[in-house]
């Protein structure tokens, strides 16, 4: 068990650095540039560039998924460390993680509906859902520490794999056929390849401290006078910090210039 574990490990931290290395180049290098080429040089660059770098996104993106579901059965099931101490196997918990695989569906219910044409509504109304489901991850499910982390980056994480395979890479194939026979692409499918894809980098960084869990329990109630009860709250502050370390980097991606 512990060298499976090592070994799907060792795949989940490189699929992840091929899929989010390629995510951030998408968002934050990629982006500032094609604002700047013309018509022309898009028509050359876009269809030769996009699809190789395409290919190393989608199935970053699923490896990660895929070795991540491995592992959380390896080391929170089969592990026994998703549960709080003294806490045994319930309908909640079944639930909950019925909820953190069925959570893309709502996710893009909310994101198709009017509220997506109100940003910031949206961000707040898909913060106050996550901060309702880590909650119940605690007390409903009674998991750990680490398992309501975990369980709350394996929901992120599968939101984000949704969005790489049935709306980024969908729309972008028909981004690319557009730019390659000189066509103006459809400006909705643009946004929403656009949006979703920022959504992802936005989601990306909270998964990251969900995923070394194990390494953060500094966090998990004790220390800084952060109750033990109430280190979810904690964990929903860091996921505001993530997301403003993200918009710092949006910010400073404009910025960034060519020779």
């Amino acid at each position: 068990m512990e060298a499976l574990e090592a070994i799907f490990r060792w795949l989940h931290v490189f699929a992840g650095i091929t899929w989010i290395g390629h995510l951030y180049f998408f968002n934050w290098v990629n982006g500032p540039l094609q604002a700047k080429l013309d018509g022309p040089t898009k028509k050359v660059v876009v269809p030769e560039l996009m699809p190789r770098a395409l290919y190393w996104f989608r199935w970053g993106a699923a490896y990660t998924w895929f070795t991540g579901v491995l592992l959380l059965m390896l080391v929170y099931y089969a592990g026994q460390q998703a549960l709080a101490s003294g806490a045994n196997w319930s309908a909640g918990a079944i639930i909950m993680i019925v909820v953190t695989f069925i959570a893309p569906f709502i996710y893009d219910a909310l994101w198709k509906s009017s509220l997506a044409n109100n940003l910031r509504a949206g961000v707040i109304v898909s913060f106050i859902l996550l901060s309702i489901v880590v909650a119940l991850f605690v007390y409903f499910a009674q998991f750990s520490y680490r398992g309501t982390l975990i369980h709350t980056g394996a929901l992120l994480g599968t939101v984000m794999a949704f969005n790489v395979w049935f709306r980024i890479w969908p729309n972008q194939q028909k981004i690319i056929r557009a730019v390659k026979n000189g066509e103006t692409p459809d400006a909705g499918i643009v946004k929403l390849a656009g949006l979703r894809s920022r959504h992802n980098t936005y989601m990306s960084v909270p998964l990251v401290w969900a995923m070394i869990g194990q390494h953060t329990t500094y966090f998990a109630g004790g220390n800084l006078g952060i109750p033990s009860n109430y280190y979810w709250v904690f964990w929903l502050l860091v996921i505001i910090v993530g997301w403003h370390i993200v918009f710092q980097c949006y910010k400073k991606a404009g910025k960034v210039q060519g020779f």
